[in-house]
């Protein structure tokens, strides 16, 4: 259904909610994953539960990240590591955690998309890489100064990676996600006075689970959508529409 079978993808934030879930689809659809993330524990406990293998690098450090990829077969890619840093607006943005999520949330993932494109050019075969942006990044959300920075500069790393690495038939798409309403979110997008005023903003006036962001990276990866790059699809029940 996909054209995933047997197609190696790296998924980086697989220990977290959506990157966990992404992993679960993928293997469900026949590709062979690479799992990586902050979490020894949850990504032993994904192995376990999948069958996935797992590789440890540091998003922060580029030789890491060049060692750990270096000579690694890769068909896919999905930068979904990530960093939410503070709430905080610019008056009051502690410019040294505004610096380590633009490290990790921007910077880290151009450096996998370095590193691993220069496989998938290598191999020959074409591919797909998708990056888990935000609707931070398309909208102003308050108090997200660094978070909505740091994947804005994301949708850009997409859209310029999508055509300089079109001639070698790999695609480039960033999806935007509404809130997760994760244990982590939740003591931000958990209060009333945050939540409840979003959400009524929200055509579909619900939050979104880890598997209905899972679903449509599953798809930009897969032949379904072979003619689609350079995009950044919301999925974000129709807030960034209004």
């Amino acid at each position: 259904m996909w054209g995933l079978d047997g197609r190696v993808i790296l998924v980086t934030g697989a220990s977290g909610g959506i990157g966990g879930a992404t992993v679960r689809q993928l293997v469900a659809a026949g590709a062979e994953v690479i799992a990586s993330g902050r979490s020894a524990a949850a990504l032993d406990k994904l192995a376990t539960e999948t069958g996935c293998r797992t590789l440890a690098f540091d998003l922060e450090s580029e030789e890491s990240i060049k060692g750990a990829l270096d000579g690694l077969d890769l068909w896919g890619v999905v930068n979904c590591g990530g960093f939410g840093g503070e709430i905080a607006t610019p008056m009051d943005t502690d410019i040294a955690v505004f610096d380590r999520v633009m490290s990790i949330n921007a910077r880290g993932a151009l450096l996998v998309t370095k590193y691993a494109s220069q496989s998938m050019i290598r191999l020959g075969q074409g591919g797909s890489i998708v990056n888990v942006s935000s609707q931070a990044a398309l909208v102003a959300l308050k108090g997200h100064i660094s978070y909505g920075s740091s994947k804005a500069a994301l949708d850009n790393i997409t859209r310029v990676s999508a055509l300089e690495l079109g001639r070698y038939n790999i695609r480039v798409n960033s999806v935007n996600p509404t809130v997760v309403m994760t244990e982590m979110s939740a003591f931000y997008w958990g209060r009333p006075d945050i939540g409840d005023p979003f959400l009524a903003q929200m055509p579909l006036h619900r939050w979104a689970t880890e598997d209905q962001i899972a679903s449509p990276i599953v798809f930009l990866l897969g032949e379904g959508a072979a003619m689609i790059t350079g995009v950044s699809l919301p999925i974000d029940g129709g807030f960034t529409a209004c």
